[in-house]
């Protein structure tokens, strides 16, 4: 599922300050990284199931493995995790209210402190 009209895909931010950002907030970049694309995961066990919120960025200035670069913010996407086969992010999925408003909120606060130190 993807989370449109949220307008954190307008944002532009330094990939040190974002990193802090989106761990105050949960969502881990760990090795989800290469010289271009950054990917920041939360992750949610529910009784419904295991869930993730994705947030992705690309490099539109600089180099991520030197942390010298200024992130793109994509739309976020959330997904249901099956396993063995991974996270689905299909339009046939059906994530809980609950999930979705959290997820909202989430968003919602990232894009805030972000907008702070947006280029």
């Amino acid at each position: 599922m993807r989370f449109e009209a949220t307008e954190i895909e307008n944002l532009k931010v330094d990939l040190n300050r974002l990193d802090e950002i989106m761990e105050s907030h949960g969502l881990v970049r760990a090795g989800q990284w290469d010289y271009e694309r950054v990917t920041y995961d939360r992750k949610f066990e529910i009784r419904e199931g295991i869930f993730y919120l994705r947030i992705q960025g690309h490099a539109v200035e600089g180099d991520i493995g030197k942390h010298d670069a200024i992130i793109q913010l994509m739309t976020p996407l959330l997904g249901k995790h099956y396993y063995p086969h991974g996270v689905e992010y299909g339009e046939g999925e059906e994530f809980p209210k609950h999930l979705l408003t959290s997820c909202e909120k989430l968003i919602t606060d990232v894009k805030k402190e972000a907008t702070e130190f947006a280029w």
